[in-house]
């Protein structure tokens, strides 16, 4: 089994509004992105083109959340919220007979939720 993934960053803003303390305020995180997918096929050598997977991930997530309000896209934005909706975003993008691994965002370098296939 291989395991391909790629990387990205983004900056949003988000508010938690079931959230008490500083989150439930507006406030803005360059996020860290990072998306694995599993294969067990090689074509040419290849299990998956890296350039491809970046283009699915570009097109369904960093172009919908780049410079954004994430409250506009959910009700509320945490890490953990937002790995299952871009979860739910690839599981239906065309992964040319791959699956979702895992997703991984940070809101800073030091704190991130994770989300992987059971």
């Amino acid at each position: 089994m291989f395991f391909i993934t790629t990387e990205c960053t983004f900056d949003a803003a988000h508010y938690l509004p079931f959230y008490q303390g500083k989150c439930e305020n507006l406030h803005g995180h360059t996020y860290r992105l990072q998306v694995t997918i599993q294969s067990s096929e090689l074509k040419d050598g290849i299990a998956y083109d890296f350039s491809e997977l970046k283009k699915v991930v570009k097109r369904e997530i960093f172009d919908l959340w780049d410079h954004q309000l994430l409250n506009d896209h959910m009700e509320n934005p945490s890490a953990e919220n937002m790995c299952m909706f871009i979860w739910d975003k690839l599981s239906q993008a065309e992964l040319l007979g791959s699956k979702l691994y895992e997703v991984k965002i940070w809101e800073t370098p030091t704190s991130s939720a994770t989300l992987k296939r059971g």
